[in-house]
């Protein structure tokens, strides 16, 4: 596979407490995403947040590795979905941080449990994502919601 590399482009205006800021992907899929403190901390109202984008990427990247894995065993799933938190909190003499990522698999698919749980296995160890959050310490679990057609 050859390097791959994305851009976004971040404007912030004003204090961290009182400013707001947008996020625009290089490759126009979006554009000027809102986000502020409060939004990241508290109530979103419609607004993004750096976090809320990583779940986004993590679960993006490990659902398409389960689609890989399990087209490669010859069980192309019908339908992949996937529910993901990310957890940041205060750790002691480090200030916040990204804590854990919990993704929660719904798989339908032309094969048994166990054969879909083995796939989710390989996919999570092929994920970046999911490489990155471990490196950083990060508690990454993934669960697997499974139906065979």
């Amino acid at each position: 596979m050859p390097r791959i590399e994305r851009r976004a482009h971040v404007t912030w205006q004003g204090t961290v407490a009182r400013g707001a800021g947008t996020i625009t992907a290089a490759s126009g899929a979006f554009e000027k995403l809102p986000y502020t403190l409060a939004s990241r901390i508290g109530d979103p109202e419609g607004r993004t947040s750096p976090e809320e984008l990583l779940a986004a990427a993590h679960a993006g990247c490990l659902v398409m590795s389960l689609g890989s894995e399990l087209a490669s065993r010859g069980t192309p799933p019908q339908s992949i979905d996937a529910d993901c938190t990310v957890v940041m909190d205060e750790v002691d003499g480090q200030g916040h941080q990204i804590v854990a990522s919990r993704v929660a698999v719904h798989v339908t698919a032309d094969a048994d449990e166990s054969a879909i749980d083995a796939a989710l296995e390989r996919a999570d160890q092929g994920c970046p994502f999911s490489a990155l959050l471990r490196r950083a310490g990060a508690d990454v679990a993934i669960t697997l919601h499974a139906s065979a057609q």
